[in-house]
């Protein structure tokens, strides 16, 4: 088998009314998808979120990336991987070129999967069919604790037992009542998660708020500080009495490493699509299984469900509602599977992703047809 062409879409999908988190507003979403095709007619697919560079990381793909793949086997992934890693080092090894090279690496797999007749995680060696699913939510657009109610409300008659919620943008007063109404909601046997998005900026700050939380019992708090900040994530762990989880924004194996070196994590989150495709979300996968860390991969649940699957500590994924008008990548998709019970089973073949073509021709940003 030999690939003969890579191709990379940017797109993006206008929200309906802007929708904020604690330290940003979008109103958009942009992606990057990229195709990669062979001589014997297979084509796997790849994506990831672009944060306004997807037509940047399409350009990566092509311009740089494409140029190392053609003529090579799908198959080699490992290899592929490290040319493409290695042949970027002094510009990439993190941020955009890692995202450019997620993609490819993503549809390599696909790719081998859909080339044995099987679904991804029966290609890598299920670990089980099925994987919970907790709704992703909370964000802020006005509705007050009342609407907060409400959507949480609504996650538990569409069969969810784990609600994730937004804290951090409001006064430390508001948030409290924010928590404390979704718990209640919630009851006390279901499982809450909270996520920050880094609005702390020093030990003293996140402690406090974080503290003010656990009478509500989360099961953790998700990027109480910055990425990149990880002496203080560790500090903060360390002065917690629930878990802390981290690494959405996360690249490469050598980047988890610092977090589990460090100490600043319970709950590790790579994001295939950010930290460098499949290849890599393994590796960072069974170096956390090493030290007894779960993995709770952020957001893209149809591709994660197979990757969840298939690692003994594969955790849950992240579910975002398209009636939310959150993350919209499900525009893009053909029949985009949904939770059922809770739960999210994987389907195939390769990771079962089919790409709508006139959605992709209608959200295109690059002019091309």
């Amino acid at each position: 088998m030999e690939i003969t062409e890579v191709e990379s879409v940017p797109i993006s999908i206008p929200l309906s009314e802007p929708v904020s988190f604690a330290t940003r507003t979008v109103e958009h979403r942009d992606h990057a998808v990229t195709f990669v095709r062979t001589e014997d007619g297979y084509e796997g697919v790849g994506y990831t979120l672009g944060y306004d560079g997807a037509g940047l990381i399409a350009d990566a793909v092509e311009e740089l990336l494409a140029p190392m793949l053609v003529g090579q086997n799908p198959h080699h992934t490992t290899d592929l991987w490290q040319r493409m890693f290695e042949g970027t080092y002094q510009i990439g090894r993190k941020g955009l070129l890692l995202r450019a090279i997620a993609t490819i690496d993503i549809a390599l797999w696909d790719i081998r999967a859909k080339a044995a007749g099987l679904p991804l995680h029966e290609f890598i060696g299920a670990a089980r069919e099925s994987v919970p699913a907790y709704a992703s939510g909370g964000y802020y657009r006005g509705e007050g604790v009342d609407g907060l109610r409400e959507e949480m409300e609504t996650y538990l008659d569409r069969g969810h037992v784990a609600v994730k919620m937004k804290v951090g943008r409001r006064s430390l007063e508001t948030e409290e009542k924010r928590v404390a109404a979704a718990r209640e909601v919630l009851g006390p046997e279901r499982t809450l998660m909270l996520d920050a998005n880094g609005a702390w900026t020093d030990t003293g700050e996140a402690l406090r708020a974080c503290r003010r939380f656990a009478p509500y019992d989360p099961y953790f708090i998700e990027e109480p500080v910055k990425a990149d900040s990880v002496e203080l994530m560790a500090r903060v762990r360390e002065g917690l009495d629930y878990p802390l989880a981290a690494g959405e924004l996360e690249f490469s194996r050598y980047g988890f490493a610092e977090l589990l070196r460090a100490g600043a994590v319970d709950v590790v989150q790579p994001d295939a699509t950010v930290c460098g495709g499949i290849t890599e979300w393994l590796r960072v996968a069974h170096t956390a299984a090493s030290h007894d860390i779960p993995v709770v991969p952020h957001y893209n649940p149809h591709l994660h469900a197979h990757l969840v699957a298939s690692v003994e500590n594969g955790g849950m994924v992240e579910y975002f509602y398209r009636d939310r008008d959150i993350k919209v990548f499900d525009d893009l998709i053909v029949n985009p599977p949904t939770p059922e019970d809770g739960k999210l089973t994987p389907r195939g073949p390769g990771h079962g992703v089919r790409i709508d073509r006139s959605a992709l021709a209608e959200f295109r940003t690059d002019g091309g047809d």
